[in-house]
């Protein structure tokens, strides 16, 4: 027997069943576009800014070589960072940035803007700055006087274009955030380092170093971000080499290895994004190019292609407007709206003994391997150079180690699939290493040692076999001379106090007790832990040596290994982090004083000290109680003094603009894969305008009638932009640029252009731009 309402009342509750999902699903996509959390634990965001300085009359920060001074870029550098907030609110930053070290000065007034912006969403405790090390960054941006004395003091340009930049990255993380997910993955990568102090490691307890099968450290761990709707949006990770790829010669602005890996990850991403295969893994063994397929119908007439070129001759300069360059910069070209741009960040850790330079160290006048113990050649450490895996082409030794850490984060990324999970959270506090009290446990007994003011001793003039220095300092000295002892005292005498603490380091600068006309080097420093979930970053203000991040990740692993949240977790030291102290090795390592032992500033008990304040901080992290902030360091920002000249007038000879081809590309020439073409122009000084996120050198194809396309500019690996004046007191300048030919570049007509700006007596910027005559790529 059948009754009619029960099927009306069945489907009525169908129908009501469906109106009840339908609005529920309407419901959660609302949320979700709201910005609020969907399933995912966290919200990410990723954001990237151009920090690239002056790239003329700046000395270079990191080898101290006041002959190093920028004069023009091989690649662009950029601040990267990220966001990670959860469900309850709080949220972590971390900025890497394409520069030799964080400084106290900029991470100060970062976190001023950061304030003024956000109120107490971002601030000095859970935001780190860190730095990857390259050794071709234009310096000046420090407050403390040793630090920035090869610079001629402070230079604001270098200072201004960090603090803006950093500041822009987060903004773009910020506004970035959407839900998603965060993948760890970590491997090693066994022939991008090698130690360059390989006797002061072998001074480490036998049973410590037996723990170990290399004397460095190979491990690269990567984090993977994921949004919920877009799909992988960038990864950072942290590997322990030195940015010295690039030589102590060298004077073009470059992000050495690390900055170089940077690109060749986003430049694959892009490609591989473009072709919906990001996942596959590196293709036909060839590195990315920065632009595919955006050029349909290439031409493979080679008679043809020459007809075109001949009509295009170098053009007379013209006129151009502040955004010009922006407007033609590749990556802004390539960018899609609404969706974030990918964001990879090759983060340094212990490097402080490491080196890329993996071929070992050798004398340049016998080709022999250099003095074990002191790095020296027949006695002087001046011949003693570490060479790269592309000697002597520092450029290549700077690819291929960069290209050796994009590799093995290609693979990390790609296999990445064990998922973060758990709170976020973070601690920070500063102390005062110039007297902290240090409680050592040594076979079941204790005592208390302090750490001392900052000196720099001996063999820190040695230099390294990255950069040695010059006269007759040696690595390895623990005497000193009487010479050099006579010199150090016109600037200030060690007190018998001083000596002993520091023992058996022989002082060279007394740094730490120099305040005139103010301080010389740091007293006050930033420690700070940051938590996602499983994942703990260790955030130093120095160059920790191999042996020195171990014990310290050790220590923080005991700590929290005793929660039950802190399970298979990961931890990472993040180097040279919101200020700068030089290095910290040991106390083994310290006894033989060598190049990172002499430039331990605070003695031999700095490492214990550094471990001891971040086990406190550990343990206030699992316990949930706060910590005490610390005594704030000081902002000396007012008292800077610079003795750079600034630009006076930009000139050229009579009849010339700025902008006109003053050496052409050869009319009707044909070039092929491999071959380096060059133009140069006449031009103006590169500090009237930095061309931040533009370019001072493009590359452009012909896509026909008149029209050019962008295809490379002064951030890609294979140009370089070279500015040059005949004297140092000359109004008159000239920019040539190089232009590699990649391998799978694609054939036909192309030209290269120049943007600059010129200043006028009177002050006043004019903006300009020329071009070359067009040449084939067959």
């Amino acid at each position: 027997m059948e009754f009619p309402f029960l099927h009306h009342l069945s489907l009525w509750r169908t129908c009501r069943n469906i109106q009840i999902w339908t609005i529920f699903l309407l419901m959660l996509l609302l949320l979700k576009s709201g910005g609020v959390y969907s399933d995912s634990d966290y919200l990410i965001g990723l954001g990237s800014y151009d920090i690239t300085g002056p790239a003329a009359d700046v000395n270079m920060m990191g080898y101290a070589n006041t002959q190093q001074i920028a004069s023009g870029i091989h690649f662009r550098l950029r601040a990267r960072a990220f966001i990670v907030a959860d469900e309850d609110g709080k949220r972590v930053v971390f900025v890497n940035l394409d520069a030799c070290m964080a400084s106290q000065i900029v991470t100060i007034k970062v976190i001023e803007r950061l304030k003024a912006r956000y109120g107490d969403l971002y601030t000095e405790e859970n935001v780190a700055i860190s730095g990857i090390h390259t050794h071709a960054g234009p310096g000046g941006y420090l407050q403390y006087i040793v630090y920035i004395v090869t610079s001629l003091g402070f230079v604001r340009q270098s200072f201004d274009v960090l603090v803006d930049g950093i500041e822009k990255s987060i903004v773009q993380a910020h506004e970035n955030l959407r839900p998603g997910s965060i993948l760890v993955n970590k491997g090693e990568l066994l022939d991008a380092s090698i130690n360059r102090s390989p006797s002061a490691y072998l001074n480490n307890p036998a049973a410590e170093r037996k723990k170990y099968k290399y004397d460095v450290d190979k491990e690269m761990t990567l984090l993977k971000f994921v949004d919920d709707d877009f799909g992988p949006v960038g990864s950072f990770n942290w590997f322990a080499t030195h940015g010295t790829s690039m030589s102590r010669t060298n004077s073009l602005i470059s992000g050495d290895n690390k900055g170089a890996a940077a690109r060749f990850m986003e430049d694959w991403f892009e490609k591989e994004n473009s072709e919906r295969n990001y996942s596959v893994g590196l293709k036909n063994d060839r590195l990315p190019r920065r632009v595919s397929n955006i050029i349909p119908g290439l031409l493979d007439n080679h008679h043809e292609l020459l007809e075109i070129s001949a009509n295009f001759q170098s053009l007379p300069s013209r006129s151009a407007t502040k955004n010009s360059s922006v407007a033609r910069r590749v990556r802004s070209a390539r960018r899609q709206a609404g969706k974030p741009e990918f964001v990879s960040a090759f983060c340094q850790s212990n490097c402080g003994d490491v080196t890329p330079n993996v071929l070992g160290a050798f004398c340049i006048d016998t080709g022999l391997p250099c003095d074990f113990n002191h790095s020296t050649c027949g006695g002087k450490n001046e011949l003693c150079y570490g060479q790269g895996p592309g000697y002597p082409d520092e450029f290549e030794s700077t690819r291929i180690i960069g290209e050796r850490q994009f590799r093995k984060a290609v693979e990390l990324f790609s296999e990445a699939k064990d998922e973060i999970e758990g709170d976020v959270d973070y601690r920070h506090a500063y102390i005062d290493l110039s007297t902290l009290e240090v409680t050592i446990h040594k076979r079941g007994a204790s005592k208390v040692v302090r750490t001392c003011p900052a000196a720099m001793g001996f063999a820190f003039a040695a230099g390294t076999t990255d950069g040695p220095g010059a006269f007759d300092f040696k690595q390895g000295d623990d005497k000193g001379n009487p010479f050099w002892k006579m010199v150090r005292d016109l600037l200030k005498t060690p007190s018998k106090e001083q000596i002993d603490c520091q023992h058996p380091k022989p002082i060279l600068l007394d740094t730490g007790e120099m305040k005139k006309p103010y301080d010389w080097a740091p007293s006050i420093l930033p420690i700070q832990i940051l938590r996602i979930g499983q994942f703990v970053i260790l955030c130093v203000p120095g160059e920790f040596s191999t042996m020195a991040g171990r014990r310290l990740r050790d220590s923080v692993k005991t700590v929290l290994s005793n929660d039950k949240d802190f399970k298979n977790m990961h931890v990472v030291v993040a180097g040279l982090t919101n200020t700068y102290s030089q290095y910290v090795t040991t106390y083994e390592e310290y006894q033989v004083q060598r190049y990172e032992g002499a430039s331990t500033l605070y003695g031999p008990h700095t490492l214990s000290a550094y471990i001891q304040e971040f086990k406190k901080l550990a343990k206030a992290l699992i316990s949930s109680e706060p910590v005490e902030p610390g005594p704030q360091p000081p902002d000396l920002l007012d008292k800077q003094i610079s003795f750079l000249p600034p630009v006076v007038v930009d000139g050229t000879p009579h009849g010339v603009d700025f902008g006109d081809v003053c050496s052409d590309v050869p009319q009707n020439s044909t070039f092929k894969c491999g071959d380096m073409v060059t133009a140069s122009f006449w031009s103006a000084c590169p500090r009237n305008d930095l061309m931040t996120e533009g370019t001072f050198a493009l590359v452009e194809f012909h896509k026909g009638e008149d029209n050019w396309v962008p295809v490379y500019d002064d951030d890609d690996f294979c140009l370089r932009f070279k500015w040059s004046r005949p004297s140092k007191l000359s109004s008159r300048s000239k920019a040539t640029i190089e232009w590699r030919i990649p391998d799978d570049v694609n054939p036909g007509v192309y030209r290269i252009r120049h943007f600059g700006a010129a200043k006028s007596l009177f002050g006043s910027i004019h903006h300009f731009t020329g071009s070359s005559s067009a040449f084939v790529v067959a």
